[in-house]
């Protein structure tokens, strides 16, 4: 009887946690949980929403017509450049940004209000922003080059040249989402005991000792965090080459979520979207994995090892 009475008392304290979790539950499962499953089910189907009355299953069709879609393989090599060149900078320079203001430099309220006044700004307001100012013919980059410091060998069409269209849209993406990871890390600074660096001074170490001996290994957790969600900015890439160039010239800034949605919103195929959208989850959750082993914890491994190798000498 007395376990009954513990029970039904931990139930009657559980139901309000359970009421007020409900909604998100219910929110969650009808705008996130359903979608994926549907969409899990589509991209191996042939269905074209705008044509088709029921989806037609196709097995893994749409996963090997990718890699004979000329425009896939693009948009996909489009999405490595992009990434290749905006990880590792966002990284960096975030970094780099991060321990400068954490120093207290001379102006550092005005360069975090800089870098953090691009964070409220809409991505797609952006792209139009800067598609004003890369302009070939009347924009403000190309006129103060030429106008203001008589640099015209410095002068591009910045959006209309395949390799200088996607360095722009980098530039972009780095001014636009560099403010988060500033955050993460200047969050990871402070986080690292300022008696472990007084101890270092006094033990003789240099600044450059101090950086690469003591700061930067203390980060991992924020290089988790960091690379996580640079990964996934790096992948789903779309508003700014959507806005800037549409994918041009040519297929020079196609990339993968922009053929997602060409597919699914332009063309209506979206069994074929589907398929994409999964291949590009699936390059996010192995890059994800990647990061997360690189930046694991070896000391906290050793020590499960150790405790491990103890339990079966005891076995």
């Amino acid at each position: 009887m007395g376990h009954k009475k513990n029970f039904g008392l931990r139930l009657r304290k559980m139901i309000p946690g359970y009421a007020f979790a409900a909604p998100g539950i219910l929110f969650a499962a009808i705008y996130m949980g359903y979608p994926l499953i549907r969409s899990f089910y589509l991209s191996f189907t042939k269905y074209n929403f705008a044509f088709d009355k029921n989806p037609v299953f196709w097995g893994l069709s749409n996963f090997t017509k990718m890699f004979s879609d000329a425009y896939f393989m693009d948009s996909l090599r489009n999405t490595a450049v992009f990434s290749s060149l905006f990880f590792p900078s966002l990284m960096i320079f975030s970094l780099i940004i991060a321990m400068l203001l954490d120093k207290g430099v001379r102006g550092s309220g005005i360069f975090r209000t800089c870098i953090f006044l691009s964070m409220v700004v809409p991505l797609s307001l952006t792209g139009i922003i800067f598609q004003w100012i890369l302009n070939n013919q009347y924009g403000l980059l190309n006129t103060v080059l030429r106008d203001v410091f008589k640099l015209d060998f410095l002068t591009h069409n910045w959006l209309g040249e395949g390799e200088w269209a996607m360095v722009s849209i980098v530039v972009v993406s780095l001014w636009k989402n560099m403010g988060m990871l500033v955050i993460f890390f200047m969050a990871g600074l402070a986080a690292i005991p300022g008696d472990i660096i007084e101890s270092a001074k006094i033990d003789g170490a240099n600044a450059y000792q101090r950086i690469f001996l003591i700061i930067l290994p203390n980060l991992k957790e924020s290089y988790v965090i960091c690379g996580l969600w640079a990964i996934i900015q790096s992948v789903k890439v779309f508003e700014q080459p959507f806005v800037m160039t549409n994918g041009g010239p040519g297929t020079a800034t196609l990339v993968l979520y922009q053929y997602t949605w060409m597919n699914a919103f332009k063309y209506y195929e979206m069994g074929y979207a589907s398929a994409i959208a999964y291949f590009m989850g699936v390059i996010i959750l192995l890059l994800s994995a990647l990061n997360m082993y690189l930046n694991r914890d070896k000391d906290v491994d050793e020590v499960k090892g150790k405790r491990s190798k103890k339990r079966e000498v005891k076995a």
